[in-house]
């Protein structure tokens, strides 16, 4: 793989993983959300549609689409998307470190098999 299909992967799914970082900070101004609340679905449509986190993370997933249809055009979906797991990974331990979200022996095992995962596929 050359290195710049392997930086538009890696900024494509960094890109991706924050997104979800930010729809969650999102979630967490706003709290639990619901249909079943006293907002209707329009007014519930408008205060998603307008938190600056939640906005964030959308613009976070349209640049991480661009970055990934880009790489798509230059390396077979078979070695591409097993990269998106590095999401995973970059993912739980910035909601360890920054969130508070627990990090159990379980899951670092998880982690872990999903990189020797990755490494291997990458390689094949």
């Amino acid at each position: 793989m050359k290195p710049t299909t392997f930086l538009l992967i890696i900024c494509g799914v960094l890109l991706n993983a924050a997104a979800q970082l930010f729809l969650k900070n999102g979630t967490r101004q706003l709290g639990v959300i619901g249909l079943d609340g006293p907002h209707s679905p329009v007014q519930l449509a408008f205060t998603v549609g307008t938190q600056p986190w939640i906005v964030g993370g959308l613009a976070c997933y349209v640049v991480s689409v661009v970055l990934w249809i880009a790489a798509l055009s230059r390396v077979d979906v078979m070695v591409a998307y097993p990269m998106l797991s590095i999401g995973y990974v970059v993912n739980a331990f910035i909601a360890w470190q920054f969130m508070g979200e627990a990090l159990t022996a379980q899951r670092l095992l998880g982690i872990g098999v999903i990189v020797i995962g990755v490494v291997i596929l990458s390689r094949g």
